[in-house]
């Protein structure tokens, strides 16, 4: 069984996923710093670019949005689906142009320097439906059962749904939590979802580009929506004030969820009941300790994730090729908690320690797929290369956990490492040669972090007496203190 804590304060909600007093998952929402993901806008197309077969959306945000033709659907099919008599997919530039006013829904938030990605395929998610309202079709989540209630599922939602020329349209899929709804259940997201699409539509009717006219839920209430599994024993939120409001919110779309909501009373905070902030304060960093001894490194790059597996201090087995292979079968289910935790998506490569024997490999590897399978995001996951690592993917649809609270290092600028004070000091002197050549000053001032000044004063003053001699000028030194190591000014006098 699992518990969810979520902490709330006006500025930040928390929720932190528990299972046997570890956490699995963290998902931080800022109330200055919504995630966009499900919101629908009014958007005009700024620029249309055939090279890339891409679009850029003005959505009234910072940064234009994107939109590509593989997202772009056309009466309820994509562009490749559309051929022309050469048999080519159409291109984006016969389907859009600019100054185009088109209804678009955000399917990945902003990350790093790239704008928001868009889809005209528009999807509103309710409680055991997702509402599709351009498709006609009904679609069953993977994870519900049998081959046979899947489609008893579809036979009723089918009788449900209606036909367009009664009133009925839209596609629907069946969410998991569906598989054990009664017909009024279902019958009320349907009516909820769309009332909702409703709404939307006539907002884009009078609404200007640039518009908002739909924004997913609340953190909070995503909880009840997302989070919540017949697995969650309780949830429990330490505000009174948003627990009346989620349960009214549970009263009236999930109240099964809402049997399992508590308000928190406790003296000590809501997230010292198991070291929450001390797990966070870890999934920011780059080594992760394993029980045995052994630990992983992690490196997040703009392009993927790398994870090293290392022995440690593990000593404990019996041979060399046991202590290997017990430590990739514990890392194994310690990667697939900190990609959850940390919210790593995209390019993952695993770096496990080098096994000999072929059933170690795929013992490592079932367990590795066994334990991601308790991942909420889509995850695909290859074999053993012939080096002997394994790729994978993790779907990414908003910022990792080190993203979202954490900025590059001001000083190393996000490389992890800075040059050396010796370094900055021949810097310097092959500046000064250079500047030498050019100019002819009265003399040269550097001005540099205290820590090289020093060392030019002490280890390298020979070399510099040199280079002052040489170039015929003399040469000052003025020690800045809130210099970093590698900044440094050399003026001409």
């Amino acid at each position: 069984m699992e518990d969810i804590l979520i902490n709330w304060s006006p500025q930040e909600t928390r929720v932190a996923v528990v299972e046997n007093g570890a956490v699995q998952e963290l998902h931080i929402e800022r109330t200055l710093e919504r995630g966009l993901v499900g919101n629908i806008y009014s958007g005009k197309v700024a620029r249309v670019l055939p090279g890339m077969q891409s679009a850029f959306i003005d959505i009234g945000l910072e940064r234009a949005a994107f939109l590509h033709v593989a997202d772009l659907h056309v009466n309820g099919a994509t562009p490749r689906a559309h051929h022309a008599e050469s048999g080519a997919p159409v291109p984006i530039e016969r389907l859009v142009f600019e100054g185009q006013t088109l209804t678009v829904q955000v399917i990945k938030d902003p990350i790093g320097s790239k704008g928001a990605r868009l889809s005209t395929q528009i999807s509103i998610a309710g409680r055991m439906l997702v509402f599709l309202p351009q498709d006609d079709h009904i679609g069953i989540s993977q994870k519900i059962g049998s081959p046979e209630t899947r489609e008893q599922l579809r036979a009723r939602m089918q009788a449900l749904v209606g036909k367009p020329e009664e009133g009925g349209g839209g596609g629907f899929i069946l969410r998991t939590n569906a598989e054990d709804a009664s017909d009024e259940e279902l019958g009320n997201d349907v009516a909820y979802l769309r009332k909702t699409w409703g709404q939307i539509r006539e907002r884009a009717h009078r609404s200007p580009p640039g518009t908002l006219l739909h924004q997913d839920l609340s953190l909070v209430e995503r909880v009840l929506r997302d989070l919540t599994t017949d697995r969650t024993g309780s949830i429990r939120i330490d505000s009174r004030m948003q627990y009346e409001v989620l349960h009214a919110f549970g009263e009236m779309y999930m109240p099964a969820a809402t049997a399992k909501l508590e308000h928190y009373r406790g003296e000590r905070p809501i997230f010292d009941l198991n070291n929450i902030d001390a797990e966070l304060d870890r999934a920011l960093a780059r080594r992760v300790e394993l029980k045995s001894g052994g630990y992983l490194i992690v490196d997040q790059t703009e392009a993927m994730t790398t994870i090293d597996v290392n022995t440690g201090g593990f000593v404990g087995a019996r041979n060399f090729d046991d202590t290997i292979f017990k430590t990739n079968l514990e890392a194994a289910g310690a990667i697939a908690r900190q990609l959850r935790l940390r919210n790593l998506g995209g390019i993952i490569i695993v770096d496990f320690i080098d096994m000999t024997r072929e059933e170690h490999r795929s013992a490592v590897l079932s367990e590795f797929r066994k334990q991601l399978s308790k991942d909420r995001t889509k995850v695909t996951v290859g074999g053993f290369t012939q080096l002997g690592l394994v790729e994978m993917t993790r779907k990414r649809t908003r910022e990792s956990l080190a993203r979202m609270l954490c900025e590059p290092c001001p000083t190393c600028d996000g490389r992890g490492q800075i040059k050396t004070a010796r370094t900055v000091c021949y810097d310097i002197m092959r500046e000064i040669l250079r500047e030498a050549r050019q100019f002819s000053p009265k003399e040269f001032r550097v001005v540099a972090a205290a820590n090289v000044v020093e060392m030019l004063l002490d280890e390298e003053s020979q070399h510099l007496a040199g280079l002052s001699d040489f170039i015929g000028k003399p040469i000052s030194l003025t020690a800045e203190p809130t210099n970093q190591t590698e900044h440094y000014d050399i003026v001409l006098m």
